[in-house]
Parts: C-alpha cells; sequence; structure tokens
C-alpha cells in the first residue's frame, strides 16, 4: 500500500513557499496532507481604498490552498492547473492574518472539485469558494516548480508501507 511521503511534502511546503507571488501576497502554506491544505495571510497591505481586505487577495489564498489541497492526491508525475474558480466574499476585515483550509470534494481522472474557507483570527467565515482542477502530465509537473524555484530534487512522493 502507498501513503504520501512526509519528507516530500517537507519540500513541496519549503519550496511552494519560495514562489515570487506567494511571498508578495504574504501567503505561507502550514500544511498539506491527503485532501487537505492549510495556509494564512496576513491582511496588512493587501487592503483596498475602503479599507478592507481586497476580494482578489481572498481569491488569490483560495486558489492557492484548493490547488495545494488536490496535491497529495494527484499521481506522482501529473501535474494540473485551475479550471474555474467561484469565489464568495461574504465579509471583509481590515487587520490581523487569516486562515484559510482547503479541501477536495471529488478526485477524478482528469477533473477534480475542490473547496476552500477563508477565516479571521476569530473564526469567523469570510469568504468561500470552489475550483475545478484539470489533471494531465504535461500541465504545471511538480518538476517544473522545482527548476523554477532552483530547489534541489524532491524525493518520491508515495512510500509503500505495509
Amino acid at each position: 500500500m502507498k501513503k504520501v511521503n512526509p519528507e516530500h511534502v517537507e519540500r513541496v511546503i519549503e519550496m511552494a513557499n519560495k514562489s515570487p507571488f506567494l511571498n508578495h501576497m504574504g501567503i505561507r502554506m502550514e500544511e498539506m496532507r491527503d485532501g487537505y491544505a492549510r495556509s494564512v495571510m496576513p491582511v496588512g497591505n493587501l487592503l483596498n481604498a475602503f479599507g478592507g481586505i481586497h476580494g482578489g487577495a481572498y481569491a488569490a489564498l483560495l486558489d492557492n490552498v484548493t490547488y495545494w489541497a488536490l496535491y497529495c492526491s494527484v499521481e506522482e508525475g501529473m501535474g494540473y492547473t485551475t479550471i474555474d474558480l467561484t469565489v464568495s466574499d461574504l465579509r471583509s476585515t481590515k487587520a490581523g492574518t487569516v486562515v484559510c483550509e482547503g479541501r477536495v470534494i471529488k478526485h477524478g481522472r482528469t477533473i477534480s472539485l475542490t473547496e476552500a474557507e477563508v477565516r479571521d483570527e476569530s473564526g469567523r467565515l469570510l469568504a468561500h469558494a470552489t475550483s475545478k482542477l484539470f489533471a494531465s502530465p504535461t500541465i504545471q509537473p511538480i518538476s517544473a516548480a522545482v527548476e523554477a524555484t532552483g530547489s534541489d530534487p524532491l524525493p518520491p512522493k508515495f512510500i509503500e508501507v505495509d
């Protein structure tokens, strides 16, 4: 039986956190496991002209977390990309750090459905999204991220267990 290699996951989190875009947004991936991902984002510099967090910041965070929630469910060597992202901005916030948790709802051979929620530090729901993702060995394989970030080769994604 195969299970996700914890060393691989740790290295992927480190690599993802090197992303220039995530660094620009202040997004930090904290956890990833089969069917789940969690990231945090400080609100500080992401305010709109009205003093609340910009809806695009929610969308970027939600897209990132729904993507990584699927990662451990996809076979090694497969890549995938977002087909669509439907975001509901439910409440604004002006300060602090928001937490985003994503889950796989349905994992198919080529199309998967995920969802994620953004909450403030007190647990209030701020935004929700669903996302469909398309998987193919020719789309964004993890090897492309290894190359783009100048990371060392990753250990195997899966390990055999008894």
